[in-house]
């Protein structure tokens, strides 16, 4: 048995933040993580040759205070996602490159589309209050209608429909009928709307961490010390009017109060006594993570850059869906990221190892040539069927789940509260709302230890 002041269940960067802010503030932590390794849905791979792969989340933007605060506490500093060269779009297997947003060379019928579809899910994100999205007038209507049936009656341009399906849907690593349009709206403007969610320069994928994410959360687990405990997956909270009992696979920890920051579905596998109060409970079985792959595919260097690329591109169904530059500061060796989400990760994920990679490859020759046929290294990482991860980088809420529990998303229970990048207000489902979780949290248990001393 460990005894500590607050005991902190997951070491992504929302149960890691939680921890430091509670150690610099004098309390004593105990961080209890099932996996092997800190991150959560971050992990940085550093290669013999000093690169580094970010295999889950990589970057940041403008706006994303917490964490640029965070890197300038420990000292790591940006650089610009490469953005030189034109984009590519694969529409109805026509490749257009282009700069921008929106790729003019289709017809003019689904460039304004796209452009008009793109306009009003940027005017409807004005009207959701961030601090309580499912209280909004049209809540009702919003979280009754997905994303899908949004899209079939707006976007009347098959190839623009597709396009943006690929694009939104992709934020959620679900198909478009799995996702509620409120909480679109929400997770949306919960970043500043459309342009910031989907864009690279000055959007949501502006720059990255010299070092990758691991660079930060490193420092950040060597100042939280050996209270971090890794491979100790929790399996019981149990609390009563003086504390929390905390159950591991081999530990055992009483304390004050309990921050669980780990996915919904994940906190769904931990048995509480006693039992969460109905609506939380029913959150966790309601918000589910979708399907994910990531691809590093590496080569001697950026060959995309010398043929006047950027590395990004979008080729709707394909099994290479989304790609887009992932070269460390010094810009070599050359990273292509490959990003495959939802029902084609599903599909993908199915075929063995090496009948994916040579699928995948195959979709990047059609795209970037016969140099993208032959990386000198291939690192995959599937975050669908990592065990505590439970998919994709944000759970998301299908129809009628925000109206009906988002309320819960953010309420103690007990001396039970919750963190991570889900119930963050603002910049939910990037590594910044994970940390704004985290010191949320961290101020919320430190002001009920205030209010039952006075």
């Amino acid at each position: 048995m460990t005894d500590v002041d607050y005991c902190v269940i997951g070491a992504g960067f929302a149960g890691l933040t939680a921890a430091l802010r509670l150690k610099q503030a004098g309390r004593s932590v105990a961080v209890l993580e099932a996996r092997d390794r800190l991150g959560g849905r971050t992990f940085t791979e550093v290669r013999a040759d000093g690169s580094w792969i970010d295999r889950g989340g990589a970057w940041v933007g403008p706006g994303q205070d917490r964490i640029h605060a965070l890197m300038d506490e420990f000292g790591v500093p940006s650089y610009q996602q490469y953005t030189d060269g034109e984009a590519i779009m694969v529409v109805d297997g026509k490749q257009h490159r282009y700069t921008g947003t929106i790729p003019w060379t289709m017809s003019p019928w689904a460039a304004l589309n796209l452009g008009a579809a793109l306009f009003e899910l940027g005017h409807m994100c004005e009207s959701v209050p961030l601090d309580a999205p499912w209280a909004s007038k049209q809540a009702g209507r919003l979280d009754q209608l997905s994303l899908a049936q949004w899209l079939d009656d707006n976007v009347l341009s098959r190839p623009a429909h597709d396009l943006l399906e690929t694009a939104v849907a992709g934020c959620y690593t679900s198909a478009a009928s799995e996702v509620s349009l409120l909480f679109v709206l929400y997770q949306m403007a919960s970043g500043g709307g459309p342009n910031f969610v989907l864009g690279v320069k000055d959007g949501a994928q502006d720059a990255r961490p010299v070092g990758g994410m691991g660079a930060i959360y490193r420092p950040m687990a060597a100042e939280i010390g050996d209270s971090i405990h890794l491979s100790q997956p929790v399996r019981r909270i149990e609390q009563d009017t003086a504390g929390v009992t905390v159950c591991a696979e081999e530990l055992t920890v009483r304390a004050r109060r309990a921050i669980v920051a780990v996915p919904l579905a994940i906190a769904s596998h931990i048995l509480y006594e006693p039992m969460l109060p109905v609506d939380r409970s029913f959150l966790h079985q309601r918000m589910p993570s979708g399907s994910i792959i990531k691809i590093a595919a590496v080569y001697d260097e950026p060959f995309w850059r010398r043929d006047g690329l950027s590395g990004q591109s979008a080729a709707p169904g394909s099994p290479a869906t989304i790609t887009i530059d992932a070269c460390t500061d010094t810009g070599r060796p050359g990273i292509l990221c490959v990003i495959v989400e939802g029902p084609i990760a599903r599909q993908v994920g199915q075929l063995d190892e090496a009948e994916r990679r040579k699928t995948v490859l195959g979709a990047l020759v059609e795209r970037f040539g016969d140099a993208a046929g032959s990386p000198v290294d291939y690192v995959e990482h599937n975050w669908t069927v990592e065990r505590y991860s439970g998919g994709g980088m944000l759970s998301h809420a299908p129809t009628g789940v925000l109206t009906q529990f988002g309320h819960a998303l953010r309420e103690p229970c007990g001396r039970i509260h919750w963190a991570g990048t889900e119930s963050s207000a603002v910049m939910c489902g990037w590594v910044d709302g994970a940390v704004r979780s985290g010191e949320r949290v961290a101020s919320e248990v430190l002001e009920h230890e205030t209010a039952t001393v006075v």
